[in-house]
């Protein structure tokens, strides 16, 4: 065992976050610690690092190991380029290497006893150099480099230039080639393309130590880890296996938990019952049995009743009001910072309906072209256009959109002023913000946290283009499930808010078109749309030549709008 938490107690006035938190790590265990965002994961990894102290409860490490930890917003600070950060690791190995070309130097001219006292020395430091990976120590370096997502071009990069996200990236490398016996990573995966995150996986389902994985992916947790350590409700559970079976396990104990309270409801009743019963008998035999009966009650553990209802978001994206068919077109985008070209000629277009993923290695120029589409950043060179109608919504990663100095209520208040107090709480609830967190500065949330503020302003401005830079770091599993729900009930909604021509021929006739097959599927019930004999009956709302909006329901809580055009032939 490397190290052991045991009953560990952690409160922020009246807000428990541990309570009694027990567990172990084994030599060599890959293990997660996961819950929703806030329940304690990123506080319990600064005890056992002896950043933050638990109110009570103990953390020990075996003797003689030792730990390394990456926090979510590593900042490295130096006036060294990137390879010469890492190259710092190494200081040790780089050291002995010189102390050997020295020794190699003074047996030159060196005899009898002395060399042989050299020599003895030469050999004893040539042993533990080879024993630290030392002739392959830079080619080590080079490779844990290239596969955070550094290029060869960026390695003479100033540290001290790079963004917080790249920074972080220095930060993991570092801690990856000291190689401590315990690594504790929070949120590791969060500033990695996927081609990084796969090498990173391969690094740690490799590593010769034990390592302890705060993170929301969970692909990467089924990868990595053989135990899941849950935090619930303050509680932490140890479940063996990855986040598969840790999720199947969840599932069997609380039903098994929910069984256990139940039994013991009905038995509670069925002794209270008997106790009424012989106190109803009104005898001295009977009384001193029901007084006997209620002494087993009192002695009794009652068990809590578990909370089946899991809290999530209610996340629902939905426009104001579709756009025009064209949505976005750009056309010989470039940029460039200094000598650096992220893009060149960049040329796409968006129709509506689409859910497209910009996808490429970290540093090609994925949030660049983002914020050159929001005004945010200037191109080059090369133009964007946006289509008729669209009202674009922005998920900034990095959260620029929110105001650190504001309160939660303040900040949906501000952007939001026509809705009522009783509104933004509704809102803030919906996405697990409920009583006096409301009046929590958006600089004392957690990464995940802020992620659900701006996802609840994203919501709010009914936005009929969506944008999402990085959308799921820092936002834990379940969210991450909702969000993909409701973007896929988004485009859903764009793709059947269509236009449907009516043209009035001669005699009354009528003749109709419908460019999609399944709105004229769902059109059909609600305006007798007869496609094969390409008549149509005008519902009852079009009397006059001229645009009506019909409501069709498209799903249960979505009612889209049909934009009738009728003109005379």
């Amino acid at each position: 065992m490397i190290l052991a938490c045991q009953n560990i107690n952690k409160a922020f006035g009246t807000n428990v976050i541990l309570k009694d938190a027990s567990f172990h790590i084994e030599e060599k265990e890959k293990a997660a610690i996961v819950g929703i965002n806030g329940a304690g994961k990123s506080t319990l990894l600064k005890i056992i690092m002896k950043q933050i102290p638990a109110d009570s409860g103990e953390v020990i490490l075996a003797k003689d190991r030792t730990i390394g930890y990456l926090a979510q917003h590593e900042a490295v600070s130096s006036g060294n380029s990137i390879y010469e950060e890492l190259l710092e690791v190494k200081q040790d190995i780089f050291e002995l290497e010189r102390h050997i070309r020295t020794l190699e130097l003074q047996m030159k001219s060196q005899s009898g006893g002395e060399l042989e006292q050299t020599l003895e020395l030469y050999n004893r430091l040539n042993t533990e150099f080879e024993q630290k990976n030392g002739y392959a120590c830079k080619s080590e370096i080079v490779g844990v480099l290239k596969g955070l997502g550094f290029t060869e071009d960026e390695f003479s990069k100033q540290v001290d230039t790079l963004s917080g996200g790249q920074k972080t990236r220095v930060a993991l490398g570092k801690l990856l080639l000291a190689k401590p016996d315990l690594i504790l990573l929070d949120e590791p995966t969060n500033h990695l393309d996927m081609q990084s995150i796969a090498w990173l996986e391969n690094f740690l389902i490799n590593y010769s130590g034990a390592v302890i994985i705060v993170a929301h992916d969970r692909y990467f947790l089924n990868r990595v880890v053989s135990k899941v350590i849950e935090i619930d409700h303050a509680k932490a559970t140890t479940f063996l296996g990855n986040y598969s079976a840790y999720s199947e396990k969840k599932a069997q104990l609380r039903d098994s938990q929910l069984k256990a309270w139940m039994n013991q409801q009905r038995e509670i009743k069925h002794q209270q019952e008997v106790i009424d019963k012989l106190k109803s008998f009104n005898r001295e035999k009977s009384i001193k049995r029901a007084e006997s009966r209620e002494k087993m009650l009192e002695k009794m553990e009652v068990l809590d009743r578990p909370d089946t209802e899991v809290q999530e978001l209610k996340l629902s994206l939905e426009p104001r009001f579709p756009s025009g068919n064209d949505v976005l077109r750009v056309e010989g985008l470039a940029k460039s910072f200094g000598d650096h070209t992220l893009f060149t000629d960049l040329d796409f277009e968006i129709k509506r309906g689409e859910r497209v993923a910009l996808i490429g290695n970290n540093g090609t120029g994925k949030t660049t072209i983002l914020k050159i589409i929001n005004e945010l950043l200037a191109a080059d060179a090369g133009s964007f256009t946006l289509g008729s109608k669209v009202c674009i919504g922005y998920y900034d990663q990095e959260h620029h959109v929110l105001h650190m100095e504001k309160t939660l209520f303040e900040e949906i208040s501000d952007d939001y002023p026509t809705l009522t107090n009783t509104e933004i709480r509704n809102v803030l609830a919906a996405f697990l913000f409920t009583g006096d967190d409301v009046f929590k500065r958006i600089s004392d949330l957690s990464g995940g946290e802020r992620g659900r503020v701006s996802l609840a302003k994203l919501m709010l401005s009914e936005a009929n283009f969506l944008i999402l830079d990085e959308p799921t770091n820092h936002l834990d599993i379940l969210s991450k499930e909702i969000l993909e729900q409701a973007r896929a009930l988004a485009a859903d909604i764009a793709e059947k808010s269509i236009t449907v021509s009516i043209k009035v021929g001669e005699g009354g006739k009528t003749f109709g078109s419908v460019s999609s097959k399944e709105i004229a599927e769902a059109a059909k019930a609600q305006i007798n749309l007869e496609l094969d004999k390409k008549k149509i009956q005008l519902p009852s709302p079009i009397r006059t030549l001229g645009v009506t909006m019909v409501p069709i329901k498209l799903h249960p809580k979505v009612t889209a709008e049909l934009k009738v055009h009728v003109k005379e032939a």
